[in-house]
């Protein structure tokens, strides 16, 4: 199952974003990390977002299409003399009519608190409003030759919930959190 939530709780989530939600649940049997011992389990990040490219494409974002510096996504964060970009920080994928960034997060979405670089990031980039974070529901790996589970999207949300009841003001009108 796809879950998702949007913040702030109280604003109906955007088209925009929607239609996000609708591109994961349409490569779900792809991409999710629901079942166990499946190969869609396993999947590392970039490849989540290479079954979904055709589809981001489609509502015409720019999406990163490999590691060389011409295939990826860079968003302008502060720019130099003569508008020169000087600092871009990169995307998966980037909307810059709807003003949305799209990070695919796997295993080091939580282990690593990618989730949060990629938060912080967005709040940097002047040309961002939406965020939108997509990360494993259940992510598994190997610790002493067992496998254990952690659940990334339900992590995330209460990290996230606990910051939307903060007093903390970020820069975005929207965060979408997405578990495949």
């Amino acid at each position: 199952m796809i879950n998702w939530k949007h913040y702030p709780i109280n604003v109906k989530i955007p088209y925009s974003l929607k239609e996000i939600v609708e591109v994961f649940e349409f490569h779900e049997a792809e991409i999710s990390s629901a079942v166990e011992d499946s190969k869609e389990s396993s999947l590392v990040s970039n490849a989540v977002l290479a079954k979904i490219v055709p589809s981001l494409i489609e509502l015409q974002y720019n999406v990163e299409m490999g590691k060389k510096a011409k295939d990826k996504v860079r968003v302008p964060v502060t720019y130099k003399e003569r508008g020169e970009v000087d600092l871009a920080f990169e995307a998966d994928a980037y909307n810059a009519d709807y003003k949305i960034v799209l990070e695919v997060e796997a295993g080091r979405a939580v282990m690593n608190f990618q989730f949060l670089k990629d938060l912080f990031q967005a709040c940097m980039m002047p040309d961002v409003e939406y965020l939108c974070i997509a990360v494993k529901n259940i992510y598994r790996y190997k610790d002493k030759g067992k496998t254990k589970c952690q659940y990334d999207y339900q992590k995330v949300i209460k990290f996230m919930d606990a910051l939307h009841i903060s007093r903390m003001q970020l820069p975005l009108k929207g965060i979408l959190i997405i578990g495949y």
